[in-house]
């Protein structure tokens, strides 16, 4: 994939009707999506229980954009080639799951995949520092990880202004996740970021019945989200 700097909306399908996957996929990329965003979680790390790689495997077919898999597990080096065998894009890792950060990167990036880093709300930018020249992606936890629906935390936005100069020219995309709606997609971006995780804030109201539905609340998402490119940029 080529590296672009455009806002990206990446719903997160923890959100979608578990019995029909497949259509909720292709629902909302029909409707605007351009990634998929998934959360694997494995009761241990996180306090709740989600995709292992046969789930992935089979919403594979279904996506036709990008398909971002967010490994929030530990141990996660056993485990990297099964996930990105399953057809993931981008596989990211926490850097707290285990001590060895740039093991595991060289982990996913033997794969062939592309290779995100994350970082919980409590933990330090530092911490991600030294493998800026390693990943295509650092993504911020702005809620605490292993449900959605959860309130964004605002101490968060200072440290996506302070990832994005770490970054600073380097081809390397800043996603954010948890809480992201049309009123912190604007502050996000303002800060730096350009992937925004929405998972509640898309598939509220809507369903593969009425699709539309989730049509507008990724628009919406997009135009908050343009109001804070303009603002960064010096324009508002």
């Amino acid at each position: 994939m080529t590296f672009d700097r455009p806002i990206k909306i990446a719903p997160s399908i923890l959100s979608a009707d578990f019995a029909n996957f497949g259509a909720e996929i292709r629902a909302i990329e029909n409707q605007g999506a351009d990634w998929i965003h998934v959360d694997v979680m494995d009761g241990h790390f996180v306090p709740n229980l989600t995709f292992g790689p046969a789930a992935v495997k089979s919403f594979r077919p279904h996506v036709c954009t990008f398909m971002d898999v967010h490994l929030m597990i530990s141990p996660v080096d056993p485990y990297i080639e099964a996930y990105a065998n399953a057809g993931a894009d981008l596989i990211t890792a926490h850097v707290e799951a285990g001590p060895h950060i740039h093991r595991t990167i060289q982990t996913i990036k033997a794969t062939g995949k592309m290779a995100g880093v994350s970082l919980n709300p409590a933990t330090s930018v530092e911490s991600v520092r030294h493998v800026l020249d390693m990943v295509d992606l650092v993504l911020v936890m702005t809620i605490n990880p292993g449900f959605g629906g959860q309130d964004f935390i605002p101490s968060c936005i200072d440290k996506i202004r302070c990832i994005r100069e770490m970054i600073a020219d380097r081809p390397v995309y800043l996603q954010v996740d948890g809480g992201i709606n049309g009123h912190t997609a604007a502050q996000v971006v303002r800060a730096g970021a350009d992937v925004l995780v929405a998972g509640s804030a898309v598939f509220a109201g809507g369903s593969v019945d009425a699709p539309e539905i989730y049509g507008n609340n990724i628009r919406h998402i997009r135009a908050e989200a343009a109001k804070g490119m303009i603002a960064e940029s010096g324009e508002f």
